[in-house]
């Protein structure tokens, strides 16, 4: 099961990073009909060459392939994608199907394109709407028709930051409609669905929690922590629980699903010894598993965790040993098989790296200690399997998020015992406030509890020096870190000498890694797009120089934070922008808002501040060999600029179209 699940997210992953043009589904049959063929030929031999493993691996590998292809644009059938043209309003039926987190001035939703004009289609699409005081949020399986143009999703207009377009086409979505309310000609209320059910019953279970006397501060723990709603979480709240490294329970996620699951497992147990006892246990614990997953909205992170555990449970109906490894991977089959995008979800990634390395490492580091208490046998469980998990996580975790939190064990022993009791509770008062039967003594008993958990972890988030941050992690060196990691696990495992040489082999590696990337590095001019600002650096082997208009610091500003970690260079202060400097032999010209330049000829002219310069009159003198409009310029300008640009055939670089301007 290891190894098939590995040929399919190999793959996957060719799929992602070499996209063919030619459907290979075709050669799939022919792949099965080999692989049969293979077996019949070697069933009766007594030591048959490896030829069905092998086949085997490809096999899937090319299932794999396949299945990612076959959800792109180019080969689904009647995908909305093939009858839009850019630049064009058309007629688009909608129906929603995701509410997204809003921003500060769009709502977003995730809808199926189900007609476009009097074309039939199907694909699904980012809708942000204009936040309206007169149009309420859209519900789950509302039906919409908008006269729309169709566009396609930007990429991130800065190096190093996070590139939207990517997360959305992991969820299956290549395309946006910009809306307003004065582009809908129909509102209407769609069939219904199962996921649109459960969404309707998480709001009217969070609509209930509103009449209760918890606090709002708490009431939004409780909607993360048991419904998976966390658009209502204080944004200072949030950033606490990650710097405190307890980010995790906000997410229903395997955690959550895992603890609800032994707790069903201790509760359900006198089940066990009945006829076909295990069997009814089994069942009763994934129909209640699932039952959690209908109540925090079906959510893609809760179906992946709830699968994953109905797995171990169905397990167990056979009262037979059974391989972990091979459940968990069967799960993580099943889940690829389902939806491959979920490979490159953050979450699916932690997921199933913090199980792997509990089910692989936990029991060798239980066996470092005895425990003669339950108490203290307690106490070393959540140890071990907190240390287990991090060791999985803490690469990928730093590579995605540039920080570490030092004091994850004391949160960990505080909050993995205290969350039993908070899950527990907390459904029993979810459940008991959408039947209007919650006493208020319950409410105030669990908003108590949630405000000690607050209180712990804003003491926890107070420790700054011990929460390491801006720790760059580049791709190569964390699956070095992983091979080191995985090395010295092997070695303390297996302890044979020979096997240090595995070890020093990835140390190796790992500072084999950082020498070609330092040796790669090269100097480079970047300037960044930024709304009303100028911030420009300059990269050399051993530095990072910033340069802006004003004096303020900006090396912890968005987007320069992002590429100053990425970097990793020394941070030279910011400096105020020259008017003229040279870079790589180039002479670059900015020209502000006094709409001043020197009589340089042939250089790279940066138009900031909206200068209200005569530019036929500019290209005509200087004969620029480039210009540049960042985002410090009225869209009206630049628009303006682009077209003379066209006209007097000079090549003309908007940072708000084309992202950052990179000069090497």
């Amino acid at each position: 099961m290891i190894q098939l699940a590995f040929a399919l997210t190999t793959g996957i992953v060719l799929a992602y990073l070499f996209p063919i043009s030619f459907s290979i589904v075709p050669f799939l049959g022919l792949g099965l009909g080999l692989l049969l063929g293979i077996w019949w030929f070697l069933r009766n031999k007594l030591r048959p060459f490896p030829f069905f493993e092998i086949f085997s691996f490809i096999l899937f590998m090319t299932i794999g392939y396949a299945n990612y292809q076959l959800r792109h644009p180019q080969f689904e059938k009647n995908h909305y994608s093939k009858f839009y043209s850019e630049k064009q309003f058309k007629t688009v039926q909608i129906k929603i199907k995701e509410v997204l987190k809003p921003s500060a001035f769009q709502d977003k939703y995730i809808a199926e394109v189900f007609q476009l004009n009097a074309q039939k289609t199907k694909g699904k699409i980012l809708v942000n709407f204009q936040k309206d005081s007169l149009l309420s949020p859209f519900k789950v399986d509302e039906q919409l028709v908008l006269y729309s143009e169709i566009k396609t999703i930007r990429k991130a207009v800065n190096p190093h930051q996070f590139d939207y377009k990517n997360y959305m086409q992991s969820l299956g979505v290549y395309y946006q409609i910009e809306g307003s309310k004065n582009q809908i000609l129909n509102i209407d209320k769609g069939s219904p669905t199962f996921k649109g059910v459960a969404e309707e019953y998480r709001s009217y279970l969070i609509s209930k929690l509103k009449e209760t006397p918890i606090e709002s501060n708490e009431r939004s723990i409780i909607e993360a922590l048991i419904l998976g709603q966390r658009r209502n979480i204080d944004p200072e709240t949030y950033k606490e629980y990650a710097a405190a490294g307890a980010i995790h329970i906000l997410a229903v996620s395997g955690l959550h699903v895992g603890i609800i699951f032994v707790i069903l497992s201790w509760v359900l147990k006198p089940i066990s010894f009945l006829k076909y006892g295990s069997i009814i246990k089994s069942a009763l614990i994934v129909l209640l598993l699932w039952g959690f997953a209908f109540l925090a909205g079906l959510s893609p992170s809760v179906i992946r965790a709830v699968t994953m555990f109905s797995f171990f449970a169905l397990a167990s109906m056979s009262n037979r040993p059974s391989n972990s490894f091979n459940i968990l991977f069967l799960s993580f089959l099943s889940l690829l098989l389902f939806n491959p995008n979920w490979l490159f979800h953050v979450g699916f990634q932690l997921s199933y790296l913090a199980v792997f390395f509990i089910i692989w490492v936990q029991p060798t580091l239980n066996k470092l200690y005895r425990p003669r208490f339950k108490f203290d046998k307690l106490f070393w469980d959540i140890i071990t399997v907190t240390l287990a998990a991090q060791l999985g996580i803490a690469p990928l975790s730093i590579y995605y998020f540039h920080q570490f939190p030092g004091l994850f064990f004391i949160s960990n022993l505080v909050i993995l015992p205290f969350l039993t009791l908070l899950l527990g509770y907390g459904i029993m008062v979810v459940l008991l406030a959408g039947i209007n039967l919650l006493p208020d003594f319950v409410a105030l008993g669990y908003n108590y509890l949630i405000k000690f958990l607050n209180t712990f972890i804003h003491w926890v988030a107070k420790k700054e020096m011990f929460l390491f941050q801006d720790i760059s992690m580049s791709f190569l060196k964390m699956i070095g870190f992983y091979i080191l990691i995985i090395s010295l696990i092997i070695w303390w495992r297996q302890n044979q000498r020979k096997l240090v040489f595995l070890v020093l082999g990835s140390l190796i590696l790992i500072l084999g890694v950082t020498f070609y990337e330092k040796s790669r590095s090269k100097e480079e001019l970047v300037i960044f797009h930024k709304s009303r600002k100028t911030w420009m650096a300059i990269t050399t082997k051993d530095s990072l120089k910033l340069f802006q208009k004003d004096t303020f610091s900006i090396e912890d500003e968005y987007p320069i934070k992002a590429f100053r970690v990425a970097k990793n260079k020394e941070v030279v202060f910011a400096q105020r922008i020259p008017s003229v400097f040279s870079f790589k032999e180039k002479i670059f010209i900015i020209t502000d808002s006094l709409g001043v330049y020197p009589s340089v000829k042939g250089g790279i002219i940066l138009l900031s501040e909206s200068p209200k310069v005569n530019l036929e009159r500019l290209i005509d003198s200087l004969q620029p060999e480039l210009i540049i409009a960042d985002g410090n310029n009225y869209t009206s300008y630049v628009n303006r600029w682009k077209k003379t640009c066209e006209i007097k055939n000079t090549p003309f670089h908007s940072t708000r179209e084309k992202g950052a301007f990179i000069f090497n």
